[in-house]
């Protein structure tokens, strides 16, 4: 007998709470909308949330790109202010080689062309490029400083390169002076 009683006594606490949870109550109606609410309204927070992630991983993909790019684009021209102030001595070694090989010591100018050759070669590692201009070619405003104009020689000469008064330099894309020249009229 007491295992019926047992038995008995446990059939209605099971009855007992499960007929609670499920019995439709206007209470628990307006429970269950509160709670469908509240997790769609967490639903959605989630889905804002992923959203501001997904963002701020994008913007911090492009800034890794550019500072990488800004970081290559500072290697490159890193120099550039030194080879922008030995442009001058450059242009000095010409005039010294021009003059020298009027002279008739030909150890000296060998000595200068040496030097003038490893110097040049030196520049050309740090990526100095001369910017090559001829008497003949066309005139662009956009690669060429004119510093004057003369009335041309020939008919075909005009609107064209005369003459080259200083050599322009660049710097991988980058001009850093642009070629001096003498454009006929």
């Amino acid at each position: 007998m007491n295992k019926n009683k047992k038995n008995k006594a446990e059939k209605a606490k099971t009855e007992t709470l499960e007929p609670k949870d499920k019995q439709t109550s206007p209470k628990n109606n307006t429970e269950n909308k509160d709670v469908t609410s509240e997790i769609e309204e967490l639903k959605e927070a989630l889905e804002n949330e992923k959203e501001r992630n997904l963002r701020l991983f994008a913007e911090f993909e492009n800034y890794k790109k550019r500072t990488t790019k800004e970081r290559i684009e500072l290697f490159k021209t890193a120099g550039q202010e030194v080879l922008t102030s030995m442009l001058p001595i450059l242009d000095d070694f010409d005039r010294a080689v021009a003059e020298i090989d009027k002279s008739e010591n030909p150890s000296v100018f060998e000595g200068i062309l040496l030097i003038n050759s490893k110097f040049r070669e030196t520049l050309k590692n740090k990526g100095l490029t001369v910017i090559d201009v001829k008497s003949g070619d066309a005139f662009n405003a956009d690669n060429h400083d004119a510093i004057t104009q003369i009335p041309a020689p020939t008919e075909e000469l005009k609107g064209k390169i005369i003459d080259v008064v200083e050599k322009g330099y660049s710097i991988g894309d980058k001009i850093l002076r642009y070629p001096k020249v003498v454009i006929g009229q």
